[in-house]
């Protein structure tokens, strides 16, 4: 049988550690080892790691580390040749560890395998907010589906040959990897049924945070640019040109707001209409309300934290300055730095 260490990196998660763990003991496939890496905290999270006695738990305290400096600890450490990876702030599956290891049980030549995730709401808010950001699985294409380090696993060998998460990135890291590990093996095997339910961010500030850090990163890494492109014309663009072209030629241009309105939420509505079943009218109407203004915010969040990113790549990675782990990261056909 295959050994397999699971790992996760914690700050401060005090409300959402014992969930994970509990779901880890109640894995179907029992993890060989667990090994948790602190970043820090200061809320509790240590004394409820160090209580733990149900798991084969390692803990390894890392003040001041970012993410992927303590992915990579806590993988240097494993001794199971697949490294299965989650994160603080999920549930997992009861099977999920069973589902994951499949693909390297059943095709000895397996180095990737993809989970997926599933939102956790508890809230009328929180189930928009998952409307509006977390992709069914009908929408993934398996052949380019990256994914999140909430549920993906891979050989140990495989990390080392890609020299491990990268460091120098604080956010998005887990997206870079993935070009990295594709760039080297080609696809992942898509695992649809081990999933890890995630729960939404539970306020419009801490979504903010969120969405400025996940930009923040893709101005780091030069990752995403056309979407970035799009995103600054449609608002400092289009949108006021509609406006004088309403004003100025014809009332009728107006129509195009509606337009772009259905193209820019339907795709939201027509997951929340399916996550709605158990909610009442009041609720719904709620959730139907929140799903623009979380759009928006959202992509205000991206326009404030991307050029901070690309002003510190700018900054940071002109010249020869190379970061471990910076050459081959990104897919073909585009380039780290702008110009190279």
């Amino acid at each position: 049988m295959l050994r397999v260490s699971v790992i996760a990196t914690v700050k401060n998660e005090g409300d959402s550690i014992q969930e994970l763990l509990d779901s880890l003991v109640l894995q179907s496939r029992s993890p060989d080892e667990v090994i948790i890496a602190d970043g820090g905290s200061t809320d509790g999270t240590l004394e409820r790691l160090r209580a733990e006695r149900r798991l084969p738990l390692r803990i390894i305290e890392a003040p001041g580390t970012n993410i992927a400096q303590g992915r990579n600890r806590a993988i240097a450490a494993a001794r199971g040749e697949i490294i299965a990876v989650t994160d603080a702030g999920v549930r997992l599956h009861p099977e999920w560890l069973e589902h994951l290891l499949r693909p390297f049980e059943e095709r000895p030549g397996t180095m990737v395998a993809a989970g997926f995730f599933l939102p956790d709401p508890r809230t009328p808010f929180e189930v928009a907010m998952a409307a509006t950001v977390l992709p069914e699985r009908r929408e993934i294409r398996p052949d380019r589906f990256w994914p999140s380090s909430r549920s993906v696993a891979f050989r140990k060998a495989a990390w080392e040959a890609v020299g491990g998460y990268p460091e120098w990135l604080d956010y998005c890291e887990d997206l870079v990897f993935d070009f990295a590990l594709y760039e080297r093996f080609g696809p992942f095997a898509f695992v649809p049924e081990a999933v890890v339910y995630f729960r939404p961010r539970r306020t419009m500030r801490a979504f903010f945070l969120q969405y400025y850090r996940y930009a923040r990163g893709d101005g780091k890494a030069d990752l995403w640019r056309l979407r970035h492109t799009i995103r600054y014309g449609t608002y400092l663009g289009l949108i006021p040109a509609l406006a004088g072209l309403s004003l100025g030629v014809h009332p009728l241009f107006t129509l195009g707001y509606l337009l772009g309105g259905w193209l820019y939420l339907r795709l939201p509505y027509r997951r929340l209409f399916r996550l709605w079943q158990d909610y009442t009218w009041r609720d719904r109407i709620q959730m139907a309300l929140w799903i623009p203004l979380i759009r928006v915010w959202g992509d205000v969040a991206k326009m404030c934290g991307y050029p901070v990113g690309v002003w510190w790549r700018w900054r940071h990675l002109r010249g020869f300055h190379r970061p471990r782990g910076f050459a081959g990261l990104q897919p073909r056909g585009t380039s780290w730095v702008s110009g190279q």
